[in-house]
């Protein structure tokens, strides 16, 4: 009889309801195998071991109320899980927390409604702190079983991370789920999309997006041009540069010192130093004096940095002609600065160094 009972009462434990559908979450649940995949993927946290116990302690309290108690958990203790996940298996549970909190509303509660785009946010936050990329990818997904609102704050996260990590391929990833699941580009999406593909040094990809950008009706933010325009006149791409002056003076009159030195390049590119020279004295007559602080060292950089920059992306046999007219059109546009009495000392050594070095 002793052993029937126990028998019953193993029976019983295999049976209940926690059990089963814990059973079921780690062998069919689309989230843990998920899971169980992203730790193979690159840029993820790959650390093997258990949860962290705050995260865990909350998990077990949420599903112990949705479960056991068919009760919906205070959104507090959601709010304080998300904070809270540091490493991927925090992410796994936050992640299947969401889903049978989504699948509770919709069930018990008749609510058919997404949680709001704030907790997405933070969700897609969380997982980046994490290094739960792949997670982070999964929050954008306007189709999912998390009930998860993606938006493009959301995005964010992911292509800031890329930023610091000057990760192009995330990047491009990121990008296109933005497409994929229409969420809106904004100025600030550009600035980090730029940022990226300058610290990379990809002429391409950056012109790949600004055309989707501009096509959206994006109108991008000074810091945005600025980088645009800098880059192709590092290129010494004058078609592109030009283009992209008129659309940012379609946008907005005033120059920055950034842009305004980038007119002046292209001038000089195009063997006009005094269209050159005159751009640089009509930006600084333009500038407030809180903003010519920098107007030195932006000439020096023109002098000093720019023709090697310029020079490196050009053709091996066009590169020789092009040392020499920008010597002699620098100086030109430095002297003719100097008869319109600005203060044009800056330094030329670099020319003659700059130009033994490339030939």
């Amino acid at each position: 009889m002793q052993v029937v009972s126990n028998a019953r009462r193993a029976s019983r434990l295999l049976l209940s309801p926690l059990l089963r559908s814990d059973y079921r979450r780690v062998s069919t649940d689309p989230i843990h195998c998920f899971s169980s995949m992203a730790f193979y993927s690159s840029g993820v946290d790959t650390v093997q071991g258990a949860p962290t116990a705050d995260v865990k302690e909350l998990y077990d309290k949420m599903i112990d109320c949705v479960k056991v108690k068919r009760s919906m958990p205070p959104n507090a203790w959601l709010w304080s899980m998300i904070a809270n996940c540091k490493h991927q298996h925090d992410i796994s549970l936050l992640f299947d927390i969401l889903q049978n909190l989504r699948r509770f509303r919709l069930s018990n509660l008749r609510i058919h409604d997404n949680f709001n785009c704030n907790l997405c946010r933070e969700v897609a936050k969380a997982c980046v702190h994490a290094g739960a990329l792949d997670f982070g990818k999964k929050a954008l997904w306007k189709h999912n079983v998390f009930g998860l609102t993606p938006n493009i704050a959301s995005a964010h996260h992911l292509l800031l991370y890329a930023k610091n990590q000057n990760d192009t391929k995330l990047l491009v990833e990121v990008m296109k789920l933005i497409k994929r699941n229409d969420l809106p580009l904004q100025p600030g999406t550009a600035d980090i999309v730029f940022s990226i593909c300058w610290n990379t040094d990809d002429w391409e990809l950056i012109n790949k997006y600004a055309k989707r950008f501009v096509k959206a009706g994006v109108k991008l933010r000074q810091t945005s041009f600025e980088t645009w325009m800098n880059f192709a006149a590092k290129r010494g791409d004058m078609e592109s540069l030009w283009k992209i002056e008129k659309l940012r003076s379609d946008l907005m009159k005033p120059h920055t010192l950034a842009t305004g030195f980038s007119c002046a390049k292209g001038h000089l590119l195009e063997r006009n130093p005094s269209n050159a020279a005159a751009v640089i004295q009509a930006l600084n007559q333009s500038l407030s004096d809180a903003k010519k602080s920098g107007f030195k060292g932006e000439l020096q950089k023109l002098v000093s940095e720019w023709p090697l920059e310029v020079i490196k992306h050009q053709k091996e046999e066009d590169r020789k002609v092009l040392t020499v007219s920008l010597k002699s059109d620098i100086l030109a546009m430095v002297n003719e600065l100097l008869s319109m009495g600005l203060d044009a000392n800056v330094s030329l050594e670099d020319l003659d160094k700059k130009e033994n070095v490339l030939q």
